[in-house]
């Protein structure tokens, strides 16, 4: 089937987060402002510059068996939670096959991470220096691929139509939801699994993250410490755990009677090609996938009324994304209800796109978008109608709204879905 025309819709959303252990805790926490951001009490946490992170709400292990646990690493445990959640939202049981009525031929996953199996790689060289080489995990390679969260959903689910990867810093787990969508478009798959995962809370990832003076060190305000927008924002949070959304072509959700949450219009990607750690302060990469966005899809600027914004809390990267969605939308920014989640979730890397498309998703179904928290002194240069304090209502009629993900290397990818 080779059509570019085929219309893609969300039919299930799973997360796994610091504000809680499925999509529904996650929202409600969202909607509360509650922040999810805590101090480390781990031992190996006690003298590090940094010692605040967003940890997960519900451990792995309470809900995967421990045999199975011992041979994922945690960014591929919180993978499967998330899309456990999401096949069963919906309305599959099950791996495709005739029992589920998906043809496995035509399914396909995509779930990225940024940094892959960290914890295993560190933890099991800790192992081969101080217990020797015999007691290194056999399990360690398949554990520590970057593809082990995608391919352990793969495998659970029985997606033959392609298994993949995309690894392009925090943009990844929006990236990786672009790439499913252009696999149904392109008749690729009927059904994709997608989104992305993260597990970097570890000492060697906290310290080097420190070191760029990239992260916040207010120890001791942890809830405070990711502050979007505001004038003292100082670094971001690192955060942990996964957003995973079913996608389909519409005909094939209708055809088996799914439940659509919204339309996934499409994806605008470029890059910066400016430096490897540092956003173009221009914006201008960023503005050029937006403006990729809008000359692929039928979306006007004035249909866009909501962005779940990257807005990290660092003092260059808030500024330079809110200057890039003006060049491009102009005055129809000053109709976008933009909220910063990272406020509450912290910064899940290559998790962060799917969590936050989950978030996307679920303030256009529900009509409501989420605060951003934390804004003391907004920013002057914060040019936008920023929600803080509480959730605001989003209008009536066809809507559509934007999931900005921006990643080192000078990655942006920018999603859009619409209500249905």
């Amino acid at each position: 089937m080779n059509s570019t025309n085929r219309t893609v819709v969300v039919t299930g959303i799973g997360a796994t987060t610091p504000l809680g252990g499925d999509a529904a805790t996650t929202w409600e926490g969202l909607l509360a402002g509650r922040s999810g951001i805590s101090l480390l009490e781990q031992e190996w946490a006690a003298e590090l510059p940094v010692r605040i992170a967003g940890q997960i709400a519900v451990e792995p292990t309470e809900i995967i068996p421990r045999p199975q646990a011992r041979k994922l690493d945690r960014s591929a445990q919180f993978a499967l939670i998330a899309a456990r959640e999401a096949w069963q939202d919906a309305g599959l049981t099950g791996a495709a096959g005739e029992d589920s009525g998906v043809n496995p031929d035509r399914l396909g996953a995509v779930i990225a991470s940024g940094i892959g199996g960290i914890t295993t790689l560190l933890d099991q060289y800790d192992v081969l220096k101080e217990k020797g080489v015999r007691r290194v995990s056999p399990h360690t390679v398949p554990m520590l691929m970057p593809n082990s969260p995608a391919a352990n959903v793969g495998i659970e689910l029985n997606a033959r139509a392609g298994v993949h990867t995309p690894v392009s810093a925090c943009a990844s787990g929006a990236e990786a939801i672009g790439y499913a969508i252009e696999m149904i478009r392109t008749g690729r798959a009927d059904i994709v699994i997608a989104g992305g995962t993260e597990a970097a809370i570890h000492e060697l990832p906290m310290v080097a993250f420190g070191n760029m003076m990239a992260m916040s060190k207010n120890n001791d305000d942890p809830q405070g410490a990711s502050r979007p927008y505001d004038v003292d924002r100082n670094g971001f949070v690192l955060g942990e755990g996964s957003g995973v959304i079913v996608l389909e072509s519409e005909e094939h959700a209708k055809a088996r009677g799914a439940r659509i949450y919204v339309e996934a219009v499409g994806q605008g990607i470029s890059a910066d090609s400016h430096h490897i750690t540092q956003p173009d302060p221009s914006g201008s990469g960023i503005a050029h996938a937006v403006q990729n966005l809008l000359d692929q899809t039928d979306l006007k600027p004035a249909d866009i009324v909501h962005a779940n914004a990257h807005a990290t809390s660092t003092p260059q990267g808030d500024i330079g994304e809110l200057k890039a969605l003006r060049k491009v939308l102009g005055d129809d920014l000053d109709h976008v209800a933009v909220s910063a989640t990272k406020s509450m979730t912290g910064h899940l890397l290559g998790g962060a796109g799917g969590v936050e498309t989950v978030a996307t998703v679920l303030a256009l179904k529900n009509r409501i978008a989420p605060p951003t928290i934390n804004i003391e002194n907004l920013d002057p240069e914060a040019d936008a109608d920023i929600v803080r304090g509480e959730p605001r209502a989003l209008p009536e009629g066809t809507i559509a709204a934007l999931n900005d993900s921006f990643g080192f290397g000078g990655h942006n990818v920018v999603l859009a879905f619409r209500t249905v």
